[in-house]
């Protein structure tokens, strides 16, 4: 046996264990429904081995919907170092924002009228890389970017930091 073969599945436990603990954390509040790998396509149509020739597509980890707050999260975790493939897929939803927003309405039948936005899981020393106006930039190619995300600390959504018995519509 090769020290691949260790390695290897002991990384798939953490992508898949820091995952299941964001959603867990999403779905501690009553109010707020989510939806895991949530498929993200601009322009309808079918899907071929995730793909599609008529415009982008991506999944997003969670798409979590606050019935309370009537407001619409697409949830990234990451932890990989400098965030690279997090802050790509920003600058991604940035460029088609306007499609991103078009598909959680077609697609999830939310109303146009609720808010959108990315809701971002990183290490907690990751936050101030994320809310470096240089980065911001750098993401909107200058120019404003066109969603405001929510920052939570990976550290935060242990589940022995929080309560289960959450107020709906507190979170």
């Amino acid at each position: 046996m090769s020290w691949r073969c260790i390695v290897r599945p002991a990384r798939q436990y953490m992508d898949n264990y820091f995952e299941h603990a964001v959603l867990d954390y999403l779905k501690r509040d009553r109010s707020v429904f989510v939806n895991a790998q949530y498929c993200i396509q601009i322009n309808p149509g079918r899907l071929i081995n995730n793909r599609s020739k008529d415009g982008p597509v991506w999944y997003c980890d969670a798409v979590a919907v606050n019935l309370c707050k009537k407001e619409v999260y697409l949830c990234e975790c990451s932890y990989a170092y400098g965030l690279t493939s997090l802050i790509r897929r920003l600058g991604e939803w940035h460029n088609n924002w306007n499609g991103v927003l078009n598909s959680v309405v077609r697609d999830g039948f939310v109303p146009e009228s609720w808010p959108v936005r990315p809701w971002l899981f990183v290490p907690r020393r990751f936050v101030p890389l994320l809310e470096n106006q240089r980065l911001i930039d750098k993401i909107a190619n200058g120019q404003s970017l066109r969603f405001e995300p929510r920052i939570t600390p990976l550290e935060e959504v242990v589940p022995w930091l929080y309560d289960y018995t959450i107020v709906p519509g507190s979170s």
